[in-house]
C-alpha cells in the first residue's frame, strides 16, 4: 500500500520524529535540516525527513532484491530490543551490545568466533559435553554465553553485508567509520547532533525515543519485505 506524503508526515509527527537536538548540539551539516526551534530543541523538517526516508527505502529494496544482508546497528539502551527484533524478524543480522572492532575489516576472525559458539552449541544440544567434568562444563557454558552475547546476532552474516542500518550515526561513530573504509553503504537514522556528510543514505529524524526509532526501523523492514515481495 503506497502511503500519500500527508499521510506519512503525520504518522512521523505522531511518532516524535521531528525532535532534534538544542542548537548548542546541532552538527553543521544538519542546518539544511532544521525547519524551526521549540522550547530551546530543534525540529526537524519532515518534508526532507520524507524525502530522505524514501530514497532510503529504494536502496533498501535494491538489496533486497539482489539478495544483500543489511546489518542492524543499534547500541543504545533504547534501540536494542528494537532493532534486534526487527533484524530478527526478517532473518538479517545485528549489533545491539558493543561494536566490536573488525566486525567488518577482520571479518575471517569474526566469521570463526562465529563458526566456534555454533559448534559449542551444537555439542551442548547433543551431549558430546558431557565427557567432560562438571567445572569443565561450566567455563564451556561461560564461554557460550560470552559468544553469544557478541556474537549471536552476527551468525546470519555469511559473508560482509551490502549495507549498515545505523540508529543514532554518532552513537556508532566506529561502526559508521569502518563501513565507510570497507566501501560498505550506510543507512542511518540520525538526529541532528550527528553527521550527515559521513552516511550514503542518511534519514533525519528523532533517534532517541523508541516511538521515532520504531517507526523509522519498521518502514525499512518494509523495504525489505517490499523488495522480496518483487522477485518473487
Amino acid at each position: 500500500m503506497v502511503t500519500k506524503p500527508d499521510q506519512l508526515m503525520e504518522r512521523m509527527f505522531e511518532a516524535g520524529a521531528h525532535f532534534g537536538v538544542s542548537r548548542s548540539r546541532r552538527h553543521p551539516s544538519a542546518k539544511q535540516l532544521i525547519f524551526g526551534s521549540k522550547n530551546g530543541v530543534e525540529i526537524l523538517d519532515l518534508e526532507k525527513t520524507g524525502t530522505h526516508l524514501a530514497t532510503a527505502k529504494e536502496f533498501v529494496k535494491t538489496l533486497s532484491r539482489t539478495g544483500k544482508k543489511i546489518l542492524f546497528v543499534g547500541t543504545k539502551n533504547e534501540a536494542r530490543n528494537i532493532a534486534s527484533a526487527a533484524a530478527s524478524s526478517i532473518e538479517m543480522p545485528y549489533v545491539v551490545n558493543r561494536w566490536l572492532g573488525g566486525t567488518l575489516s577482520n571479518f575471517p576472525q569474526i566469521k570463526k568466533r562465529i563458526l566456534h559458539m555454533e559448534d559449542l552449541i551444537d555439542k551442548r544440544i547433543s551431549g558430546e559435553l558431557e565427557k567432560y567434568t562438571k567445572k569443565e562444563r561450566l567455563l564451556i557454558s561461560r564461554e557460550i554465553e560470552t559468544l553469544e552475547k557478541h556474537f549471536a546476532g552476527l551468525a546470519p552474516m555469511k559473508e560482509l553485508p551490502g549495507a549498515l542500518f545505523v540508529i543514532d550515526a554518532k552513537k556508532e561513530h566506529i561502526a559508521v567509520e569502518e563501513a565507510t573504509k570497507m566501501r560498505i553503504p550506510v543507512v542511518s537514522l540520525s538526529s541532528s547532533d550527528c553527521d550527515f556528510s559521513k552516511i550514503a543514505f542518511p534519514i533525519p529524524g528523532n533517534d532517541a525515543s523508541r516511538s521515532s526509532i520504531t517507526f523509522f526501523v519498521n518502514e525499512i523492514v518494509q523495504a525489505w519485505k517490499d523488495g522480496k515481495v518483487i522477485t518473487e
